[in-house]
């Protein structure tokens, strides 16, 4: 995802997040995303 798409779906001004924050921001996002997948995937094959 390119920092121009981020941008526009906060609508926030251009800057540049420390690179700790950057990290944690990705593996919040790949933990929510793993959390949808084992519940969507428990739905759909029960």
């Amino acid at each position: 995802m390119t920092d121009e798409a981020a941008d526009e779906a906060t609508g926030e001004p251009r800057y540049e997040p420390a690179p700790s924050v950057g990290k944690l921001f990705l593996w919040v996002l790949l933990f929510i995303v793993a959390a949808v997948v084992v519940v969507l995937g428990g739905i759909y094959f029960t």
